[in-house]
C-alpha cells in the first residue's frame, strides 16, 4: 500500500508554559502542505524497513515508522510487513515530515489489516509518537495545544493561495529550540487572530516564539524571511522549530533563481 505522508506550516506557535512531564504546552495553528514522502507497506515474510532519498539520521529502530508498527504490535497481532520510505521532505526543518511519516504508518497498517480503529482512537495512538504525530490523523487546518497533540478544528481556509517553503542547509533539533525559550502569555489568542483578522495582518499579530532565539543563533533563517517578505509575501515566518521558512502569496510566483543555493518548494494549497 503506497501513501503520501503531507508536510505542515505552522501559522503562530505561542510557548505558554513548561510542563511538569518536561514539556511545554502551545499554541500553534497546524496547516496541512501536500509537499509529501512517500510510504510503501505491504504484507511481507519478515519484518523490515529501508530508506532512500534523504538520509536519515539515527538508528532504524528509533524511526516513527518502526515505532508506529511495533506501537500497534502491543494491541493486534500484526503480520510481518516490509516499509519502504521516500524520504523528500527535509529532516530537522520544522515541517512535521517524520511526524507525518509515522501518523501515516499508523493510517495504513489500519487499513491493511483491517483493525478498525477509529480516528479518536488513532489519535491518541499517534500521540503516543510524537506531539505532531496527531494533527497528521486529521490532516486539515487545526489548533494544536497542549504538546501540540490537543485539537481542534480551524475555521481558516488557505486554498487558492501560493506557498513557497525555503529552508538553508540548517537543521535544528527540537533540544536545541527549546533551550533559549522563555514561555510567556501571548497576549492574543490564536484563534481569533486567524479566523478574525484578514491574512495582511497577521504579520503583526502571530508570531513563532522560536524565532527570538534562533534568529540570533542562525541569522540567514531571519534573512531569508525577510526576503520572502520583500518580494510580496502576505505573510511569511518560520515553520514549528525551524530551519524552513515559508511565504505565502496571492499569485503563483517562481522564486527558484531567487532561492537557487537552497531546499526550495512551491505550490497551490489546498
Amino acid at each position: 500500500m503506497v501513501s503520501f505522508p503531507p508536510c505542515k506550516i505552522n501559522l503562530g506557535l505561542n510557548i505558554i508554559g513548561k510542563r511538569s512531564d518536561g514539556y511545554h504546552d502551545i499554541a500553534t495553528g497546524f496547516y496541512p502542505v501536500q509537499r509529501t514522502d512517500v510510504l510503501d507497506i505491504v504484507p511481507a515474510k519478515d519484518f523490515s524497513f529501508a530508506v532512500s532519498g534523504d538520509l536519515i539520521p539515527g538508528a532504524a529502530v528509533d524511526n516513527l515508522c518502526v515505532r508506529a508498527y511495533h506501537l500497534l504490535k502491543k494491541d493486534f497481532s500484526l503480520k510481518p510487513v516490509a516499509i519502504h520510505l521516500l524520504k523528500c521532505i527535509p529532516i530537522g526543518a520544522g515541517l512535521g515530515g517524520g511526524s507525518a511519516d509515522g501518523a501515516y504508518t499508523l493510517r495504513a497498517l489500519n487499513q491493511i489489516f483491517d483493525l478498525a480503529i477509529s480516528r479518536e482512537k488513532m489519535v491518541v495512538y499517534a500521540a503516543q509518537l510524537g506531539s505532531d504525530c496527531a494533527f497528521f490523523i486529521e490532516n486539515k487546518p487545526m489548533i494544536g495545544t497542549g504538546r501540540g497533540e490537543v485539537l481542534s478544528a480551524l475555521d481558516v481556509t488557505l486554498k487558492g493561495k501560493y506557498l513557497v517553503i525555503v529552508r538553508p542547509e540548517v537543521q535544528i533539533l527540537t533540544a536545541t529550540a527549546y533551550a533559549g525559550v522563555v514561555p510567556h502569555d501571548p497576549g492574543a489568542d490564536l484563534r481569533d487572530v486567524l479566523e478574525r483578522h484578514p491574512m495582511s495582518e497577521w504579520r503583526h499579530l502571530l508570531k513563532n516564539d522560536f524565532e527570538a532565539t534562533l534568529f540570533p543563533q542562525f541569522p540567514i533563517i531571519e534573512a531569508l524571511l525577510q526576503k520572502l517578505y520583500a518580494l510580496g509575501a502576505i505573510y511569511a515566518s518560520m515553520s514549528g522549530s525551524g530551519s524552513a521558512v515559508f511565504g505565502i502569496f496571492e499569485n503563483a510566483t517562481n522564486l527558484e533563481k531567487e532561492f537557487e543555493s537552497y531546499d526550495y518548494w512551491s505550490g497551490f494549497l489546498d
